[in-house]
């Protein structure tokens, strides 16, 4: 039979390797051959060694190399995209065929803005890899979830540092998360200039409510509460219609939203973090918290 040489076939495309992957997204999130080369545990010289074969294998330059770092070339920006996309497909199907089978019932409870926005992809490759485990997600307060977890009616929980003393500098749990809060509004509105300030916030005990709270009376700023909502989105949906400002995490300030200017002379609101409480062990539960956990670490990477 003839070859694809002598029959005129065209030739299989090169397969990408999963190690050169690796190496390449290490360098490209340190933006550092030397700093990538320890991520991976090769040398320097391997490492740019196998960049370069890759390189040469697409045929693009991937990395500007400059006097102390790195970064990336647009080909090389379209790459990590895919590498990453790649590198966790393979993850996926590995798992789903040696780590031990799991079944049963997961019960994890989150705040709605980590739910909706956070948790879709991370369940949806918890699936995947274990399909037989029923998760049940519970959308509450934090205190009321660190509650339900003590109580056995959760077996995790996602709470917002501070809630009730179950913040990690109490202690407790894990933290998985930290973002910045800002002042939001809507683009082109005026919500954040007018007087006394108009304010969106969700319920008693938020942590963002806290602190949002806390910098205006140390401040000295009027305010006024016009708009109370349980969810993230009854504050986005005020500052939506002009209504307020609220305190909102930088990551999930997007378009039209937009951070309050700083000429509004707003209190700075500082951080938060997101904990993680974990109730019994059971292997579906670790399971699934180690899935969370690669969820907040893959959504750190994408900032870089």
């Amino acid at each position: 039979m003839p070859s694809d040489a002598t029959s005129g076939a065209p030739a299989a495309p090169p397969l990408l390797e999963t190690d050169a992957l690796q190496t390449f997204v290490a360098i490209a999130e340190t933006a550092s051959f030397t700093r990538g080369a320890q991520r991976v545990f090769r040398t320097p010289s391997a490492v740019s060694m196998k960049i370069k074969r890759l390189e040469e294998m697409l045929g693009r330059t991937l990395f500007v190399r400059e006097a102390r770092r790195v970064r990336l070339t647009p080909e090389g920006e379209v790459l990590l995209g895919d590498a990453r996309r790649l590198l966790q497909l393979n993850g996926e199907t590995v798992a789903r065929f040696l780590a031990p089978a799991l079944s049963g019932r997961v019960r994890i409870g989150t705040s709605d803005d980590v739910g909706s926005r956070i948790l879709p992809a991370a369940l949806g490759q918890f699936a995947r890899t274990h399909p037989t485990v029923e998760v049940e997600m519970t959308l509450g307060r934090s205190g009321d979830l660190a509650a339900q977890l003590d109580a056995g009616a959760l077996n995790l929980a996602l709470v917002t540092a501070g809630n009730d003393d179950y913040g990690a500098d109490a202690g407790h749990g894990e933290t998985v998360h930290t973002d910045v809060l800002v002042w939001a509004q809507r683009r082109d509105g005026d919500a954040g200039t007018r007087a006394p300030l108009p304010l969106a916030l969700a319920s008693q005990g938020c942590v963002w409510r806290r602190a949002a709270l806390a910098a205006l009376d140390r401040d000295g700023r009027d305010y006024r509460i016009a708009y109370t909502s349980e969810h993230c989105g009854g504050q986005q949906a005020a500052m939506l219609a002009d209504l307020a400002v609220a305190p909102f995490p930088r990551s999930l300030v997007r378009a039209p939203l937009q951070v309050v200017p700083a000429r509004a002379g707003l209190p700075p609101l500082g951080e938060y973090q997101i904990v993680m409480l974990v109730g019994a062990p059971a292997p579906a539960v670790d399971a699934l918290a180690e899935v969370v956990r690669r969820a907040f670490r893959e959504l750190r990477r994408e900032r870089l």
